[in-house]
């Protein structure tokens, strides 16, 4: 039976765990703030972003990268799963709102207790959210319903390729420009936000930030290898192989239509659940987040760090991140085109990403010592005569 973690893929994912959930959250509990290698508790937070968007990478690879779907709206299942656990945060709030009453503040601004009497002013789907588990739930079946249903029609029409990019483009569109009207009970455009507590604990506290943040490595390990397993079973090979040529396996007798709906909907909940983790952690969720660009963004993560594999999107992920969060300081008008640069370059001269820059050059390598000298043909391999060929040449 094939393994699934070799031993060099099974020594990194350790030694990238030990340094991540181990040696981080000590350097930010037990080292004083004054040391040098105290990590403080902003960065704690950030680095907890950057997995909850490396979360987000490995739905959009296991789409694009194994089974040859290009969906530009995987931002809308991760923004879904952080509106769900949004709306449990915003309830927790109480009365330590503006307001100082038992609505969120943009309820009472909107005056919603006019439009929803019988509930206080609380929108009837809002009210199931004020139970920790069952907003949870939903983190996972909002998404699943949607992806289910947005894929169902759209793979039972054989629509793929540069067609389904559009169509998951626009619905991804369409869902913005839901979520910023304000009448949609979602808070509009400024979304959800002034978040205190979670599950009793207060979310500005040094130790709720840890948690949250071994929270999202946890998740993003767990990501990881539920994938690896799901790659190197007989479903991955099948997966492989519609991205290769999905006419072939059409004629070899499967139905491709359900295998790509079960890979959409299982991308839509792990996108869902980095959101999910990312709301706490950032403070806010609004409609911008499931924004087209956002889902192009995480293509771009996919292309630099190297789609294909399932580290390459990790590392492409948390470095066009930390890229991002310097060069929207140093220079933040030409971040954009900076981007795209980024893109056209790994596209070109990396199409294996970063994960693949070790192989190109070792290639590059052998390239160059196997390259013959300046001026001299390489010589071409004497035929070999053998004796009985030798006998009935001379003869003739």
């Amino acid at each position: 039976m094939r393994r699934v973690l070799t031993k060099r893929e099974l020594l990194v994912i350790a030694a990238l765990a030990f340094l991540g959930l181990i040696v981080l959250p000590c350097l930010n509990a037990f080292v004083p703030a004054g040391n040098i290698f105290h990590v403080s508790n902003f960065s704690i937070s950030l680095y907890g972003k950057y997995l909850c968007y490396a979360v987000l990478a490995i739905g959009v690879n296991l789409l694009w990268g194994y089974t040859g779907l290009l969906s530009l709206g995987q931002a809308l299942f991760f923004s879904l799963g952080g509106y769900c656990l949004g709306m449990y945060l915003m309830l927790m709030i109480g009365k330590l709102g503006q307001y100082k009453a038992d609505l969120p503040d943009f309820m009472v601004f909107l005056e919603f207790n006019k439009r929803f009497p019988e509930t206080g002013g609380l929108p009837p789907h809002w009210v199931p959210f004020k139970h920790f588990w069952l907003a949870s739930a939903m983190v996972m079946a909002v998404p699943a319903l949607v992806a289910l249903v947005f894929g169902y029609l759209a793979f039972r029409s054989r629509i793929k390729g540069v067609y389904f990019s559009i169509l998951s483009q626009a619905l991804t569109y369409a869902a913005t420009l839901m979520f910023f009207r304000n009448d949609f009970t979602f808070g509009g455009n400024n979304g959800l936000t002034d978040f205190k507590f979670i599950l009793g604990y207060d979310l500005n506290s040094p130790a709720t930030k840890r948690g949250l943040y071994i929270a999202s490595g946890l998740l993003l390990l767990g990501v990881y290898l539920l994938c690896r397993w799901l790659t190197s079973t007989k479903f991955g090979l099948i997966q492989r192989a519609i991205r290769d040529s999905e006419n072939r396996v059409l004629f070899s007798g499967y139905a491709t239509a359900n295998f790509k709906l079960f890979v959409f909907v299982l991308s839509g909940v792990i996108c869902a659940l980095g959101g999910a983790l990312f709301v706490p952690q950032v403070g806010i969720i609004n409609p911008s987040e499931m924004a087209p660009e956002k889902s192009l963004e995480a293509v771009v993560w996919c292309a630099v760090g190297g789609r294909g594999s399932l580290l390459g999107p990790v590392l492409g992920a948390v470095s066009v991140n930390a890229l991002k969060s310097y060069a929207t300081r140093a220079f933040a008008e030409q971040w954009l085109y900076f981007l795209g640069g980024l893109f056209i370059f790994s596209t070109l001269f990396m199409p294996k990403g970063i994960i693949g820059v070790p192989g190109q050059l070792r290639a590059l390598k052998k390239r160059f010592l196997n390259k013959p000298k300046s001026g001299v043909p390489p010589a071409a391999d004497a035929p070999v005569v053998q004796p009985a060929e030798l006998e009935t040449a001379t003869k003739e």
